[in-house]
């Protein structure tokens, strides 16, 4: 990477990810006979760091893993991907972040992840990858990291005259000082309903109605709605609700990190915000739609 070029910059979360295929979920107190199961590298960051790379663009890394085989498994990843992660740290005596998610037949997953080093990220951090901040630069950010990193990170990029993206998940509300420094939140229909304080996304229409709540704190509110497709609003321009691409679908595990990465990749190439969310569009419904683990 040369540091002129348009860039994506992932600032966040690195799991390696534990997968389990059942019939269903359990139910509390229930044990259920799985079929498969398989490891792979993940975490909303690193996931979508390795999305915006493998769609043609620049991309660095900004993370914590522990000296561990869990940390070694996810900084090749990065390699393997061609993300530059010469700033994710390897911290001695820690655990990497890792999740288990359980499938169901469908298709379907519910997770449970635990921090580990992705909770020591901060402002050091930042400001050890200063020369990533730059005019031109897209900053993505996600809440799988203490909100005071992602607002160290935040105000540097803001300085520099980059974007700031947010992927408001987990759902979690931040703070005021971060809001005011975001361009683009992006979050899906349960992510919306507890930012936006609506009773339910359960369609096109209402995930159009959520983002132009969003977009009343926002400049840009993007909120996907999974098998419908996906709504933006433009505080100072457009708003469209993009039906999605009809696929069979084989797994919706990732599909929320392929859209951001996407997404942030076509903004770094110059996309507008309506050209972004299509493309995007399209290439989670290809994710969902193709085998993988």
């Amino acid at each position: 990477m040369t540091l002129n070029s348009p860039a994506v910059v992932v600032f966040g979360s690195l799991h390696y990810d534990i997968i389990v295929k059942g019939p269903h979920r359990p139910r509390k107190g229930e044990t259920v006979a799985g079929s498969a199961w398989y490891t792979k590298c993940g975490g909303k960051g690193g996931n979508q760091a390795v999305s915006a790379a493998k769609h043609g663009v620049s991309t660095v890394m900004i993370g914590a893993v522990a000296d561990d085989e869990f940390g070694r498994a996810l900084t090749k990843n990065l390699d393997d991907h061609k993300v530059d992660r010469r700033f994710v740290r390897a911290l001695p005596g820690a655990a990497s972040g890792m999740s288990v998610a359980i499938f169901d037949s469908e298709g379907d997953y519910g997770a449970v992840f635990v921090s580990g080093t992705n909770l020591q990220l901060g402002a050091e951090d930042v400001e050890g990858a200063s020369a990533v901040f730059q005019a031109g630069s897209v900053l993505v950010l996600q809440n799988e990291v203490p909100d005071e990193a992602n607002l160290a990170a935040a105000a540097a990029m803001k300085r520099a005259g980059g974007t700031v993206v947010l992927n408001a998940a987990p759902a979690r509300a931040p703070s005021s000082e971060l809001t005011a420094l975001v361009d683009v939140v992006v979050v899906n229909a349960g992510e919306a309903e507890a930012l936006a304080s609506v009773p339910s996304v359960e369609s096109l229409d209402n995930a159009l109605a959520a983002a132009r709540i969003l977009a009343e704190r926002y400049p840009v509110a993007v909120v996907t709605a999974g098998g419908d497709g996906v709504a933006f609003v433009e505080r100072d321009g457009d708003e469209k609700a993009i039906p999605a691409v009809k696929v069979k679908l084989v797994s919706t595990h990732g599909a929320g990190d392929e859209f951001i990465g996407v997404f942030a990749a076509q903004i770094a190439g110059r996309s507008s915000i309506e050209a972004a969310v299509a493309k995007a569009n399209e290439a989670a419904a290809i994710l969902v739609s193709t085998p993988h683990g």
